[in-house]
Parts: structure tokens; sequence; C-alpha cells
């Protein structure tokens, strides 16, 4: 018998991509952080810039489940873990409701997750252009598969139309939670990766609290509160995680506008697991901070900083002495590619980078290798046993002339080599969700111990 609680939650979900559930989530947690309410958020899927905004509104981490990463008895745990003492927590769809992980399947689609958590749904509806068409895609969406829907939210929608959508939604079952008008004042700009992120918008805050003005002016921010406390009770399992070290080690974690992308929970574990982490910017600081044991490059926007990345040679120098003289490393999609020998952006120019690897990276006008990938070991190092395996995500408009041949990436349709490995390094395009498993945190960690060790020495 697991454990059992009851947090209140609701999930916005949303018709397809470019809905506005971005926009109606991050109305709903600015408006209801404003009523000094303690909220939680969450992101369905493996995006790194929705959370950040998510973050920047509430001012604690923001989550990623994900059911393909680590399926539904872990997905239950880490809900219910971050929403533990909340008096609403938010969870953010991806893509349309029912788009999982294939044309053919809804399986970690949003409306997965939302069973999983047994959150009750509300569909985001753009109605821009539409009338009684609405009612059929709501009709549709209600009667495709079984699902946790109560309520919908109308974007792009007028104060004059809204009482007409109402009645269309009471028709197919649907409570209709108000509407959202265009704001033209809060839009943001997009780039190749979605979103540009949170902390490039200088007026993010005027822009969020102009959203949840709005809502509180359109929506029915009372009824939303009530369907979150209507959610039944959960039951969960706390999974068995490997012991910490007996002593912590200093991990570098860098962390700027180039290396951003970092999962909430996957740094968490590697705290609950021994690892102090050390920020430092390799775009700004001069040399890494001292007495590191470990490295963690995450991905992020390196491309966007060619030229300031080259001309720190003292931070290049340091990360490609500490990388050569054994330093245990993990670095992920930017990260991996500022470990190379140069970088070329889209204009095709090259820029150093630090040189601790072969290979030259350079940017493309499309997605590589785009999508969830299991990785399994090919020998023996720093992660995983030969055979073993984690799970990641790999999103990313460059390619390099060494991609690394450490672990088979086998995709639902397709596989392929990747990753640079050792017994102290992970380096690849794939970022690695560390909860799909434990094991390799604590091996890494491991790996950071002994290096201390010899640091001492």
């Amino acid at each position: 018998m697991g454990e059992v609680t009851n947090p209140p939650r609701i999930a916005v979900v949303g018709t397809g991509s470019g809905c506005g559930k971005t926009t109606v989530v991050c109305a709903l947690l600015q408006a209801f952080c404003n009523r000094k309410m303690a909220v939680s958020s969450f992101k369905c899927g493996p995006d790194y810039i929705d959370p950040m905004f998510h973050q920047k509104i509430i001012g604690t981490p923001s989550r990623n489940l994900d059911l393909f990463f680590c399926g539904e008895d872990m997905v239950r745990y880490l809900f219910c873990r971050a929403a533990s003492g909340s008096d609403l927590s938010v969870i953010e769809g991806v893509m349309g409701m029912y788009d999982g992980m294939g044309a053919d399947t809804q399986t970690a689609s949003s409306n997965h997750l939302a069973m999983t958590v047994e959150a009750p749904e509300i569909l985001v509806v753009n109605v821009r252009g539409m009338s009684l068409s609405a009612a059929a895609v709501m009709s549709g969406f209600v009667q495709f598969a079984p699902n946790r829907l109560a309520g919908v939210i109308f974007n792009g929608a007028s104060k004059m139309m809204y009482p007409a959508y109402a009645k269309m939604a009471e028709k197919v079952g649907l409570r209709a939670y108000g509407y959202f008008p265009r704001i033209p004042q809060a839009a943001v700009e997009s780039r190749h990766l979605g979103l540009v992120t949170a902390g490039e918008i200088e007026n993010l805050k005027e822009k969020m609290n102009l959203l949840a003005k709005t809502a509180e002016e359109t929506l029915d921010l009372d009824g939303i509160l009530a369907l979150a406390r209507s959610a039944v009770p959960l039951t969960y399992e706390k999974p068995v995680l490997p012991a910490p070290l007996p002593h912590r080690v200093r991990v570098g974690v860098a962390q700027d506008e180039a290396f951003c992308f970092y999962y909430a929970d996957n740094l968490e574990l590697l705290a609950a697991l021994g690892a102090e982490l050390i920020p430092f910017s390799p775009l700004r600081d001069p040399l890494l901070p001292e007495k590191l044991d470990g490295l963690y490059l995450g991905g992020g926007y390196p491309e966007l900083h060619l030229q300031t990345l080259a001309e720190n040679k003292t931070m290049r120098r340091a990360v490609q002495q500490a990388v050569e003289s054994g330093m245990p490393t993990v670095a992920e999609c930017g990260g991996f590619l500022y470990l190379q020998q140069s970088l070329a952006g889209i204009d095709q120019k090259a820029f150093p980078m630090a040189g601790a690897l072969p290979g030259e990276g350079k940017m493309t006008d499309r997605l590589v290798r785009f999508g969830y990938v299991d990785l399994m070991a090919r020998r023996e190092q720093m992660l995983c046993q030969k055979g073993e395996s984690i799970k990641g995500h790999s999103f990313h408009y460059s390619d390099t002339s060494h991609n690394g041949d450490g672990f088979l990436a086998q995709k639902r349709k397709g596989e392929y080599l990747c990753a640079h490995v050792g017994p102290r390094l992970y380096a690849g395009y794939p970022h690695l969700y560390f909860w799909s498993n434990p094991d390799a945190v604590a091996r890494f960690l491991t790996q950071c111990a002994g290096y201390q060790k010899e640091r001492e020495v």
C-alpha cells in the first residue's frame, strides 16, 4: 500500500500547439501568486523553456513530468513530492491533448499524464475565425477517448461572443471557465527551439501581470480553484534510491544565457545523492570554481554567444584541462558542442571552443535526430555498464563531425550511435533524464568522489 495525498491540481491541455496553453497557464500562475497562494507548476514532456517562464512567475523550480522518461509510478511520486504543501498545482500540457509519442498513440500525451495523476483537465480552444465549429472541436475532444475533461477556456475570444461559446460548451458537457482576448502587449517572441527564454525578456514581469489582470477580469478563477480542489486522492510509491555519498562532492554546473537547459529534478537528484552544486558561467567567469570534483555542462544556446565564448580563452583552457585531467564530466547538447574543437553559426563562421574533444560543430536549418531516445550503453563507461540504459531527449538544429559511439540511441522508429564516453565522461547530444536511471547518477558521483581523493592527494 502506497502513500496517499491529495494536492489541489488541474491540467491545462489544448487542441494543439499554438492554441494558447502557455499564455493561459502563465496568466493563471501569476493571478494565483498575486492572491498570495502557494503555487507549484509542471510541464508535460521534455521541454525546458516553458518551465523557465513558470519559474520566473512562481519563484520556485517548475518540474517536467514525462511518462516516456520514467513511467507512471515514478511520475506520480515526482508530482506528489513537488506538489506537497501547495495550494494549487498547475500542469501545462504539450501539443494537442491526445498527442503522444507517435501519430498512432497517446502514450506520454497530456491526457495520459492527466489520467496518471488524476488531474481535472481544462481544454484551451483557440476560437479565432470559428463560431459553431468550436462545438464540433469540443465534442470531438470529449468523445475521442477516456479523459478527465471538465472545462474549457476560449482563447482569442471576444466578450461579445463568449456567451455563445459557453452555451456550446455546456451542450457537450463542459463548463466554460472564461475566455482570453488577444493581448499584443503581452506577446513573447519565438526562436528555433520555441519561445525565447524567460531571462531574455526585460519586461517579463509586466507582461505576466498584464496577463494576470486580464485573467481576473475574464476567467472564473474561483471556479478553477474549486475544480482543482475537487481532485480525488492520489496514491504513490516512494522509489528506492542509491545511498548518498558519505562526503559531499563539488560539481560545477554551467549556468548562464548559453547554458540554461536543466531539469530541476535532475539537479535535485544530484544534490540528494551527495553533490554540492556550484554554478559558474562559461561566458563571464575567467576560470572554473576552485576545488571542483565534477562538471555538468547542460544544453542551451551556445550558438547565440559564439564570440563571447571564444574570447573567454582562460575558461576554455580551464575546461579543457579539467576534462583532460579526468574530472568526471556530463555534457549534454550545447555543453557537448562546447567541449569540441569549434562551433560554427548559421553563417558557417566557426569559433574555437574548449577543445577537450574531437569534432567541429555547425548550425543547420533543420532539426537533427529529433525525439525521445532510449540510450543503451555499448561498453562499460561512467554512467552505465554495458547493456544498461538511460533515457533522454534530443532537440537540436546543429550537427557535428564527431557524434561519438558510446551509446546506441533507440527511437520508436530507427536507431543511431551517439556520445563520447569513458570511465569519467558522458558527452553527447541527448539530454539525459536522471530519474530514468538513478544508479547512473550514483556512478557519476562515485567517480567525482574518486577524483576528489586524487585532487586532495
